[in-house]
């Protein structure tokens, strides 16, 4: 075994090692919106579940030098966000929304994608992802980083509403193979749902 001490290398040799052995990870496709009413899109990979009851979600916004992104900062100024599953059928459009924008440019209008209205929260929704989920923000928590500037925002949503495409829903459960996820790997990477199996839990 190689070993490796996190302290002595840099952030960057540190991240190419994490995102390289924490995979595949969903991509979290977030639509946020600004106090001057920009609809703001972006991906995530550092995403994750929480919890069931309530229904909890992961977010880890990275910042930039130092610097809160739109994602974290409309976030926190609204209270709601709207976080879809990325899958096959719209990862192309939802990679062009990863562009650096100005906080008032909105990555959605360099997409095909189409904003549609959430029945309880003001921030507005993508038609075309199979899965969305409306949210309030329960929690931000500001972490890591050298000295008082943290490295990353964790975004803790509540889920208010589900939607979910008719053929990816049955009997209460998603169906994955209709789902078609699309997950990230390391570098510029993805990959596809790939072979499942059952492994039955000890009792």
């Amino acid at each position: 075994m190689i070993t490796i001490d996190p302290t002595v290398q840099t952030d960057h040799e540190n991240y190419k090692l994490l995102i390289g052995s924490v995979i595949p990870r969903p991509i979290a496709f977030v639509t946020t919106l600004s106090q001057e009413g920009t609809l703001n899109a972006a991906p995530f990979s550092y995403f994750s579940i929480v919890a069931s009851q309530p229904p909890l979600l992961s977010i880890s916004v990275q910042r930039k030098a130092g610097a809160v992104k739109d994602t974290t900062r409309n976030a926190i100024d609204r209270g709601e966000l709207v976080i879809h599953i990325t899958d096959e059928s719209i990862i192309e459009q939802v990679n062009l929304t990863a562009a650096n924008l100005a906080p008032d440019e909105s990555e959605v209008d360099r997409t095909q994608l189409t904003p549609v209205p959430s029945d309880l929260i003001a921030v507005p929704g993508i038609k075309e992802p199979k899965i969305r989920m409306e949210c309030r923000l329960e929690q931000v928590i500001p972490l890591g980083g050298a000295g008082e500037q943290p490295a990353c925002d964790l975004l803790i949503a509540r889920v208010v509403r589900f939607h979910i495409a008719e053929d990816v829903y049955e009997n209460g459960r998603i169906l994955a193979e209709k789902l078609n996820p699309i997950s990230r790997m390391a570098g510029h990477d993805y990959t596809k749902l790939g072979e499942k199996f059952i492994l039955t839990r000890p009792e």
